[in-house]
């Protein structure tokens, strides 16, 4: 939907709209804790949405993930304005619960759910060296070792598999 909203497309607009907004009124809600200010502050992540959607792929999150960063990045702001001295950090991190809420580790557990499951479809192997490589930090070098392969068949190996992950994780 925001690769079609780049484009200005109205209908994804209303789309994205119709299947994010909740979520993100809770994320303003939660950190405004006024109704009419979480209204408008939506409004706002909307608008930027529209005029913005180009940064997007830049970021490289997934798109709920840009979105709720956009609606806490825009309330706290909000929260800000609030103090005739703009806010100072210190009161905003008090205000501002940092961890992540409810909507964000749904996100995250559900993206580690099609990680995981685009994992399975790796020969086993292969699986073991990219979770060694990209998860538990071990050298190309280290790889190669353990599973008795030639360092330049692992570098193939772990590069190959990539492909596939990403191949997995856009379908």
């Amino acid at each position: 939907m925001i690769a079609r909203i780049k484009l200005r497309d109205r209908d994804a607009f209303a789309l994205l709209y119709d299947a994010t907004s909740t979520k993100l009124f809770g994320v303003c809600l939660r950190i405004l804790k006024d109704r009419g200010e979480a209204e408008e502050v939506l409004h706002d992540v909307f608008l930027r949405v529209w005029h913005k959607a180009d940064t997007y792929a830049i970021t490289g999150h997934s798109p709920m993930t840009w979105l709720i960063t956009v609606a806490r990045n825009m309330s706290i702001d909000r929260l800000r304005k609030r103090r005739p001295d703009g806010g100072s950090d210190a009161v905003i991190a008090r205000l501002t619960d940092t961890a992540p809420g409810p909507e964000a580790i749904a996100i995250a557990r559900s993206e580690r759910a099609r990680i995981d499951a685009c994992l399975e479809e790796l020969e086993p192997e292969k699986a073991a060296s990219v979770r060694g490589a990209y998860l538990d930090g071990e050298t190309y070098k280290s790889l190669a070792a353990r599973h008795d392969v030639p360092l330049n068949t692992m570098r193939t190996w772990l590069r190959r598999s990539l492909m596939n992950l990403k191949d997995c994780l856009t379908r």
